[in-house]
């Protein structure tokens, strides 16, 4: 297939499913777009406590605030690499509220099951820290230079604590556990501690379990491109370049007649389906980029 081919299939999609986030995150970063509209897109799910909820993960229904819709838009603001004040600021409070006495953020809170979510949203306790996705927020509030203030507050030690204790007597759990691990590892400061527990991260990259190497598995798993979507990524230090590329041209075979890439999960409904695809679908696009296939 001619690959403009597969980028103007995938507009198609895009434009007749997917999100105005979406949208806009395309046309940024494929057609000259304005790192503000896509902001502009992303303040409609923000919240006045400053947190992000309203399906922005769409599996999460929702309007409340929650941890993980928080970390998509973090997501999106460093994708963008473009932190404005007034939404850091908002999660910033958020993020402050919602730690936990000893440190860390909960992996979702109950109220989210008030509203339609997959089965792996709901819980009986939202008391717990977890590493997903307090180390992903924690690291990319490290990454980002708008704001450093906050470092030295209480609550944002709390959590680098928990995270650090956590590490000392865990190892990585799967993919929704290893990627914090990662995203902390390389944004905190204490570069030097960080190399003790990136050590642990690197055996259990090696694991033959870890990352999926057949690009044709099916079902709800973890794939090269999965783990190294970005050239450059941390765990393509244990991945083949002849595997990368298998997995390159796997991936535009997955292309869907629609345009779009499918997902490998069931959906909590139609429409959150429609959402996540054309959320992927941006992202693929962005990793057949980066590689230099687009």
């Amino acid at each position: 297939m001619n690959i403009n081919e597969v980028l103007e299939r995938a507009k198609l999609f895009l434009y007749r499913n997917g999100r105005l986030l979406d949208r806009r995150r395309f046309e940024y970063f494929f057609e000259g777009g304005s790192k503000e509209a896509v902001i502009e897109a992303l303040r409609s799910y923000q919240n006045p406590d400053g947190g992000f909820g309203n399906a922005l993960e769409p599996d999460i229904r929702c309007p409340y605030s929650q941890p993980i819709p928080t970390e998509v838009a973090l997501h999106i603001m460093d994708e963008l690499d473009y932190f404005p004040p007034d939404l850091l600021e908002g999660i910033i409070n958020y993020v402050k509220q919602t730690t936990l006495s000893e440190g860390g953020l909960p992996l979702i809170f109950r109220n989210a099951g008030e509203y339609p979510s997959t089965p792996w949203w709901k819980v009986e306790r939202d008391d717990l820290p977890s590493m997903n996705p307090t180390g992903t927020i924690i690291g990319l509030l490290y990454k980002q230079k708008t704001r450093t203030d906050f470092f030295r507050e209480d609550w944002f030690k709390k959590s680098v604590h928990f995270l650090w204790h956590y590490m000392e007597t865990e190892k990585p759990k799967g993919y929704h556990d290893g990627i914090h691990w990662i995203t902390f590892l390389q944004h905190t400061p204490e570069t030097a501690r960080a190399e003790k527990y990136l050590k642990k991260v690197d055996e259990w990259l090696q694991l033959p379990e870890t990352i999926e190497l057949d690009p044709e598995a099916e079902g709800y798993v973890h794939k090269v491109l999965d783990w190294v979507p970005q050239k450059g990524d941390y765990p393509g230090k244990f991945i083949s370049d002849t595997d990368v590329n298998v997995h390159l041209q796997a991936l535009i075979r997955q292309q869907a007649e629609d345009g779009g890439w499918p997902i490998s999960w069931q959906a909590v409904g139609p429409g959150a389906e429609a959402e996540w695809r054309g959320y992927l679908t941006v992202e693929r696009l962005k990793t057949l980029r980066s590689y230099g296939i687009i």
